[in-house]
């Protein structure tokens, strides 16, 4: 369990968005929203910049899981590469916010159920416009389209995992809902 952890938190600590960001000359926590994330490199670098960030972290969240699931703990693996995005030893202990990590982990775990979410995602965001709306209501979805997709007793093992990226996904987002409360929230 702890090489899983340990693993998941090297790779999700390799921070593409920064690195990307200064291959353009642009330091990333000083442009935008500040966040070393796909978004905010998206807004500030361009869409080519941003969507190569969003592909690589959810490739080393897909790797961390997979790692994981050889070692029998997909979870751990994901969970570590999400601290490590977020908590990234390279720059700092700084990082993002980790959606596209997750994604890419959750792609081995529960595919339907990860595809039927992301459709939860690009409906909010057509209509809102806020990534980080979107993202909330995407993560807050997957726990019942798993009980949908997997009936409910093989949603057992996922519950408590599910549960606890729903709330750092939150606790992530927080500063973006006190914006979206107050209104002043970037929309995309």
């Amino acid at each position: 369990m702890f090489a899983a952890l340990c693993i998941g938190y090297f790779l999700g600590a390799l921070p593409f968005g920064f690195w990307i960001a200064k291959t353009h000359g642009v330091c990333i926590f000083d442009v935008g929203s500040g966040n070393p994330g796909a978004t905010n490199v998206l807004r500030t670098v361009g869409k080519k910049a941003g969507y190569t960030v969003f592909f690589l972290d959810a490739f080393k969240g897909m790797l961390a899981t997979f790692i994981g699931l050889k070692l029998q703990y997909p979870y751990v693996g994901l969970v570590g590469a999400l601290v490590g995005h977020g908590f990234s030893f390279f720059i700092r202990f700084q990082g993002g916010k980790g959606v596209a990590t997750l994604i890419g982990g959750l792609f081995l775990l529960m595919p339907l159920p990860l595809l039927s979410g992301l459709l939860v995602w690009l409906t909010v965001f057509k209509y809102t416009r806020y990534v980080s709306c979107a993202s909330i209501c995407f993560v807050f979805s997957l726990l019942p389209f798993c009980c949908l997709w997997n009936g409910t007793p093989a949603t057992r093992p996922h519950a408590l995992p599910l549960f606890v990226l729903c709330i750092w996904v939150l606790v992530h987002h927080r500063k973006n809902l006190v914006r979206l409360w107050k209104g002043e929230e970037n929309r995309f």
